[in-house]
C-alpha cells in the first residue's frame, strides 16, 4: 500500500513510545519487531535507520526516525485526532517548547544521571540542561500548571513527554514527586495507552 505505516520497534525500547502514539491515531499498522544483537544492526534495517536503533516509522515512501519527530510527524500527518494545534497557532509554542525540552535537555539529564555522571557546578553552562535539579525543577513546574501541557488538551507532547515520566518514574531517573505521580496517573490510565501496552506486552511481539 502506497501510504502503508509500518512500526520498526522493540517492546524494550523506546518504541513504545511510538507504539502509544499510533494507538492514539488510530490509523492502521503493521508492525516489524527486530533484535537489539541481529536484526536491528543488518544491511535492510541499516538502510532505514543507519543509526541501527529503534523505533523508525515509514509511512509509504516517507521515513521518520527519533521519537520526538515520529510523534510530532503522526500528529501533523493526519490533524483530524486534534493530536497537535494546527499550524500558526500560537499555542505551537508550549506544544514544540516542551517535546523539545524532554528530547534534548531532559533525556540528557536523565541519561546522565543513570550512569552516575553529575555536572561539575562550574562546567554547567556547557550542558543544555545546566544541572539535573534545574532541569527536574522545569519539567515539575510544566506538568503542574494543568492536567495537560498545551492549551489543556492532550496532544502528542504528552504522549512524549508522559512516556518520559512514565518510564523515569518505573526506573528511578525521576524523584517520585507528587506532580510526576499525577500526571503519569492521568496519561496511563488512557485506553489507546493500554491498548499499546497490551500490543507491547503480547507473546508475539518478542523477537
Amino acid at each position: 500500500m502506497a501510504d502503508e505505516l509500518v512500526l520498526y520497534t522493540n517492546p524494550r525500547s523506546r518504541g513504545r513510545i511510538a507504539r502509544w502514539m499510533l494507538e492514539e491515531v488510530g490509523q492502521p499498522y503493521r508492525t516489524e519487531i527486530l533484535d537489539f544483537a541481529t536484526t536491528m544492526k543488518a544491511p535492510a534495517y541499516l538502510a532505514i535507520n543507519p543509526m541501527g536503533k529503534v523505533p523508525a516509522l515509514r509511512h509509504g515512501d516517507a521515513v521518520v526516525t527519533e521519537t520526538a519527530a515520529i510523534c510530532a510527524y503522526l500528529a501533523d500527518a493526519f490533524p483530524q485526532t486534534g493530536l497537535a494545534p494546527p499550524p500558526g497557532d500560537r499555542l505551537r509554542a508550549p506544544y514544540y517548547r516542551w517535546m523539545f525540552f524532554t528530547a534534548g535537555p531532559m533525556e540528557a539529564a536523565t541519561s546522565n544521571k543513570a550512569l552516575g555522571f553529575a555536572v561539575p557546578p562550574e562546567r554547567e553552562g556547557m550542558m543544555g540542561y545546566g544541572s539535573y535539579d534545574r532541569a527536574m525543577k522545569v519539567l515539575e513546574e510544566a506538568v503542574s500548571r494543568g492536567d495537560y501541557l498545551v492549551g489543556g488538551t492532550f496532544t502528542a507532547a504528552d504522549v512524549y513527554v508522559g512516556s518520559h515520566v512514565g518510564f523515569g518514574l518505573m526506573f528511578g531517573t525521576l524523584e517520585k514527586r507528587p506532580a510526576f505521580q499525577q500526571y503519569w496517573q492521568r496519561l496511563s490510565a488512557r485506553p489507546a495507552y493500554a491498548r499499546a501496552r497490551e500490543l507491547d506486552e503480547a507473546p508475539q511481539a518478542k523477537p
